[in-house]
């Protein structure tokens, strides 16, 4: 029954013409987009912080500090990944969206296994959870060991190239800015990143249909990232958004920019000094959206804790540790449900 299901995708119900939201797409009342509330980005505060990482815009650390401890996100410029290589991403994601089903359908994800590699159009383990308007295509970049390049698809023929360039680049920028957030923190450069140990790095290309209905759908529900850090980097189509003090704040396409998450690890290894950043997609009737999201996160075997410098008096251990294997299953099994599930391993809750 699943594997049936899972071979319909959500282009292919906007292929078909569909005019209504089939059911198991309708988010409830509560979460729907139109009932949230949202802050109109023109207004003083903004959308999230833009940070030049470049030599003549000066010491970015003490901005991104700020960012990650007011917002958990932000957008970085100059940061030194060639845009040709984000535009040749975006655009090898849009070809292979728009190739024939068929053609897709030889790359498909295991359906019986959540966040498996591939094709697909649902993550989570739960049969009874409300669908995402999305599909997406799914890598397992890193470590090497990890990558299998045969499985990712190989039209258009440069494909499998770009991914592993891709990859290499945003290994090396994440690299960078744990270094400088936690450096942020007064951590030693390398603290977060010895931390975390050894990558797991999956990219995730989203796309988006268009919506009949976008006012009752999702293109991702609300959740904040499970490891160390996403790095993003979207199309000229609106649709990210970022909670912040109980608003949804809409997140700017910059078409050379890098839109910066911090994950739940980071949260916990600052001992809540930074917030981890929930966030969501939305849809609309008219564009399609194309994302691409580059997951930095531990080993599932790595055990996450606290760092002891951060603790004092003023500022006592706020979590558990925690063995990341674990929190994953958690998060798959159980889904965000419009929550923070790290607020699981808070020790007072």
């Amino acid at each position: 029954m699943e594997a049936a299901a899972e071979t319909q995708r959500v282009q292919t119900l906007v292929e078909a013409g569909v005019a209504h939201l089939p059911a198991r797409y309708v988010q409830p009342p509560e979460l729907r987009p139109h009932l949230s509330r949202r802050r109109d980005v023109t207004a003083d505060c903004g959308s999230i912080p833009v940070v030049d990482l470049g030599p003549s815009g000066g010491d970015p650390v003490p901005a991104i500090g700020r960012a990650c401890r007011e917002w958990g996100a932000f957008q970085v410029v100059n940061h030194g990944v060639r845009p040709g290589l984000l535009e040749e991403v975006r655009a090898m994601g849009s070809s292979f969206f728009r190739a024939p089903m068929e053609a897709k359908l030889r790359f498909a994800c295991d359906p019986r296994s959540p966040a498996s590699e591939g094709y697909g159009s649902r993550m989570l383990a739960k049969d009874d959870g409300v669908l995402d308007w999305r599909d997406y295509f799914d890598h397992h970049a890193l470590p090497e060991s990890r990558r299998n390049p045969s499985r990712w698809p190989d039209f258009p023929s440069n494909y499998r190239d770009v991914v592993i360039e891709y990859s290499n680049n945003m290994k090396k920028l994440a690299q960078t800015l744990l270094c400088m957030i936690s450096q942020s923190l007064g951590l030693p450069p390398l603290y977060i990143e010895e931390a975390v140990g050894e990558v797991y790095q999956n990219i995730t290309i989203s796309y988006y249909p268009p919506c009949p209905q976008p006012d009752l759908a999702l293109g991702l529900q609300s959740h904040s990232d499970m490891g160390a850090i996403t790095l993003l980097i979207q199309d000229d189509v609106e649709g990210l958004e970022v909670l912040k003090d109980g608003e949804w704040v809409q997140v700017q396409p910059l078409s050379d920019a890098v839109v910066v998450i911090l994950a739940d690890q980071t949260e916990v290894i600052s001992n809540g000094e930074y917030k981890s950043a929930v966030h969501r997609a939305v849809v609309n009737a008219h564009h399609p959206r194309l994302s691409v999201a580059t997951f930095y996160d531990p080993c599932k075997t790595r055990k996450i804790y606290p760092a002891m410098q951060l603790i004092t008096k003023q500022s006592p251990l706020k979590f558990r540790e925690v063995l990341y294997g674990d929190y994953v299953s958690s998060w798959y099994s159980k889904g965000p449900e419009g929550k923070r599930n790290i607020d699981a391993l808070l020790i007072n809750q």
